[in-house]
């Protein structure tokens, strides 16, 4: 014997297969759309591991070039540490000054750091210049020398971008089209002075023949 026999069983299995059906196509819609986000994603990955390796190769050509033109010759490498993805892979930089062997940027001096620290900066630069470039004491740590090579990296580029400097070099400041002092003269007070040096150059060679 079954027993009794439910009146509404019918309406309630109706019921119960609407719902059953709405969380259905719910379901379906769901992993359409799971699907689809992560066929998105997967080319945009495919993408974006294609122009990270394509820009990487150039930044590593070029900071072999900017290298060499800071050291007066020697090698630097740029390579991506073992990870089958290169997005999440870290860098690994190498560097060889003329006379030495490679070495890990620990083992090098301060100004062999600062001037290798340049020459990748300007290598990333190349790829894609910027309208102006902002360089805090860049040249503290180089010594005479390697602050005038320092200087035509900025003359190699000054056509490209607007560099705006914060040196105490003179050999840095003797390079620039203006300048920007900052004084205090009185507590609490700080004056800022200008000078281009071209109108400079101009008034003191005009001085130099009036004074003849």
């Amino acid at each position: 014997m079954l027993g009794s026999i439910n009146p509404l069983s019918i309406e309630e299995y109706r019921s119960v297969k609407e719902i059953y059906e709405h969380h259905r196509v719910q379901k379906e819609d769901i992993e359409k759309s799971k699907a689809d986000v992560e066929e998105v994603l997967g080319r945009i990955n495919e993408e974006s591991e294609k122009l990270f390796r394509e820009t990487f190769e150039k930044i590593r050509e070029n900071f072999q070039e900017t290298f060499s033109t800071l050291f007066n010759g020697g090698r630097a490498i740029l390579e991506l540490t073992e990870n089958e993805d290169s997005l999440n892979a870290g860098i690994e930089i190498m560097a060889e000054p003329p006379g030495k062997h490679v070495q890990n940027l620990r083992l090098l001096s301060g100004g062999e750091k600062s001037m290798t620290a340049i020459a990748l900066l300007f290598a990333i630069y190349m790829v894609k210049p910027s309208p102006f470039c902002f360089l805090d004491e860049i040249d503290a740590a180089l010594d005479e020398a390697n602050k005038l090579r320092f200087c035509q990296i900025l003359d190699k580029f000054k056509d490209k971008s607007q560099f705006i400097v914060i040196t105490h070099a003179q050999s840095t400041i003797n390079r620039a089209n203006s300048l920007f002092g900052v004084t205090n003269e009185e507590p609490g007070i700080s004056r800022i002075l200008s000078l281009k040096l071209d109108e400079a150059s101009s008034i003191a060679e005009k001085v130099t023949e009036a004074a003849v």
